[in-house]
């Protein structure tokens, strides 16, 4: 080795500027730096000024926009500077969205209109308005950056197809929306090629990444990350979905009939597709007449509200079989415009492919990330692939009623292990309210309702006396109930009419609308059905007026504690003012009470339910 032999002062600036140079270097950087299973702040990390954004595009495998080149889908990267000499190699969270760009402003005249008899056209709809593109290149999004940039992570964000500055139509839960986060994921790991501009040859590589991705997002951007695994791409290790859509068909449909989703009364697929294109402005034209007046228009249904090809294209629940993303879902028991048995029925089938999962519910409304901390540890644990024991928790994280969304309360499996299905009957009592009792009473007989769209479905349930809905209470609850699960009903029916909606709420009662009420006092669940496709999804059945059938549906999942003294009410009417298409009043139901039931998975089963007959 050859020896230095300059002046002392030579020597002490040498020193001074190998240990400056070694501490800039990534590679003595703790990445990550790991506090109890959790990736902790690092300090060189946190300046946003030090940060690198950039942008790109990446190349998909499909062309939904016509122009006979491959869809490109628009990406922004927002990195530590330390990973630019390409010797640090960091995970990446990733959400990808239609909402970037901008959506269709007020007034929202370009809903369907739902006064519609059923079983017959529906209303022309009017087309929704042009929409004005927004946002700067090179930031899509700021979301997560400040979350989990410092914490030793890249964060990702796309444009999804024909929204923003990216290519090819939106198609709202159709293949290509599946495919373009699957392409981001390839590029992020070599298998795909990114270009600096929309149209041109400079690739773009994406030196600074382990290929590791996480993803993660709510209700729309929560269904692209659970698409994304379906498709098995490697690299999307683990996922986060936040009130997701799983299936499309559930979230504009419930058991052959037309439901809109909560707060969104006529939404429909080609409404949300209205809302979200916007893309190129050359391009609207030719996506509107292929995707919006063609497969949608062909597909959509309103008249019948069946399942065909159009749906299962957009049913994810049956696209599972590549699906290996550990996955963490979160959801509300009150969502009512994503309902719950979207990420239920999910999490029911990781289990059954042994897909590390884990499920988070609180008993808000719409939307609700689980706890940071719960965030942390699971991407931690797959995408640095620290063994931080989050396989051991519990599998279950439930926030009980008036508790705090980040104070959840853990249990072994949801639904609770030690939940039964209880069945409970009908004692007559219209047009006042009847009874539910355990034990099969004498024949009761029927009870009839009159179909009024006028009357939404808590003013029913509150009234004393009308003859547009059927209520069934227990006795007061001499001890707390706690529901876990899937409640059920098989509804023995009769109609007027050749079709009819059929609503069933779950309510607590007595109704509580004071001060300190909560969104748990008053509706446990709900659930709609089409009496028309009792034997099929794919196939409506004219009803046979006075004619009775037997219906059987699931209400909502759910899990919450009634507290004693308040009594369970069946609440059964047909169209709801808030949800279903708007018939002309008059339809007339019939209910054979002695074979109608309500089963309720009850944690303890029959023995909790004391004094009950």
């Amino acid at each position: 080795m050859k020896k230095f032999t300059g002046s002392l002062i030579q020597c002490l600036i040498l020193v001074a500027f190998i240990l400056t140079s070694a501490t800039a270097q990534p590679s003595t950087l703790t990445v990550p730096l790991i506090e109890d299973g959790q990736a902790q702040i690092i300090e060189a990390f946190q300046n946003p000024e030090e940060w690198i954004r950039h942008d790109l595009w990446v190349e998909t495998d499909f062309d939904t926009d016509g122009d006979g080149n491959p869809d490109r889908m628009y990406v922004s990267v927002t990195r530590p500077a330390q990973t630019e000499n390409g010797d640090l190699k960091l995970p990446v969270i990733y959400e990808t969205s239609p909402y970037y760009a901008g959506t269709a402003r007020p007034p929202y005249d370009f809903f369907w209109d739902v006064k519609q008899e059923l079983g017959e056209d529906p209303p022309v709809r009017k087309p929704g308005p042009e929409i004005e593109r927004r946002g700067e290149r090179p930031i899509i999004s700021n979301s997560h950056t400040s979350t989990w940039v410092p914490r030793g992570f890249i964060v990702v964000h796309s444009t999804s197809p024909g929204t923003g500055l990216s290519d090819g139509s939106p198609s709202v839960g159709g293949e290509n929306e599946a495919l373009a986060p699957k392409a981001v994921i390839d590029w992020l790991n070599g298998r795909a090629n990114g270009y600096t501009t929309r149209d041109g040859d400079e690739e773009v590589e994406a030196f600074w990444t382990n290929g590791n991705v996480g993803m993660t997002g709510t209700s729309y951007n929560g269904f692209l990350p659970f698409a994304a695994a379906t498709t098995g791409v490697d690299g999307l290790k683990a996922i986060i979905p936040v009130a997701p859509v799983t299936s499309f068909y559930m979230y504009y449909r419930s058991n052959g009939l037309v439901r809109s989703p909560g707060g969104y009364l006529g939404e429909d697929a080609d409404v949300l597709y209205d809302f979200v294109h916007s893309g190129d402005e050359a391009k609207r034209e030719y996506n509107n007449r292929t995707m919006r007046d063609g497969i949608m228009a062909e597909g959509l249904d309103r008249k019948n509200g069946d399942y065909n090809d159009f749906w299962e294209e957009r049913d994810y629940l049956k696209q599972m079989e590549n699906y290996k993303a550990a996955t963490l879902m979160a959801h509300a028991f009150n969502d009512w415009n994503v309902m719950t048995e979207n990420s239920y029925q999910a999490y029911e089938k990781l289990q059954e492919m042994g897909v590390p999962s884990m499920v988070y519910y609180h008993q808000g409304g719409h939307g609700g990330e689980p706890p940071h901390e719960l965030m942390n540890k699971w991407f931690t644990r797959y995408l640095f692939e620290v063994e931080n024991g989050v396989e051991d928790l519990e599998r279950s994280w439930i926030v009980r009623e008036r508790d705090e969304r980040e104070n959840p309360t853990p249990y072994e499996n949801y639904p609770h292990p030690a939940a039964s299905p209880v069945t409970f009957h009908l004692t007559s009592g219209a047009p006042e309210r009847g009874g539910l009792t355990l034990s099969q009473p004498e024949s009761q007989g029927n009870e009839t309702l009159v179909d009024n769209y006028s009357f939404t479905g808590s003013a029913l349930a509150q009234a004393e006396w009308t003859d547009h809905r059927l209520i069934y209470l227990t006795p007061e609850l001499q001890d707390s109930v706690h529901i876990s699960g899937v409640p059920s009903v098989s509804v023995t029916l009769a109609s007027s009419k050749p079709a009819a909606n059929l609503t069933v709420w779950l309510v607590s009662l007595p109704w509580n609308e004071g001060r300190n009420s909560q969104i748990t006092d008053n509706i446990i669940t709900r659930g709609w059905a089409s009496p028309q496709n009792r034997n099929s999804l794919r196939e409506s059945e004219p009803l046979e007026p006075g004619e009775f059938y037997t219906v059987e549906f699931d209400l909502q999942p759910d899990d919450q504690i009634i507290p004693y003294g308040q009594q369970i009410g069946l609440l059964i009417f047909s169209s709801d003012k808030e949800y279903t298409l708007w018939p002309q009043p008059g339809t007339e139901l019939t209910i054979d009470l002695d074979n109608t039931t309500l089963t309720l998975p009850v944690v303890n089963g029959r023995d909790a339910l004391s004094g009950m007959n």
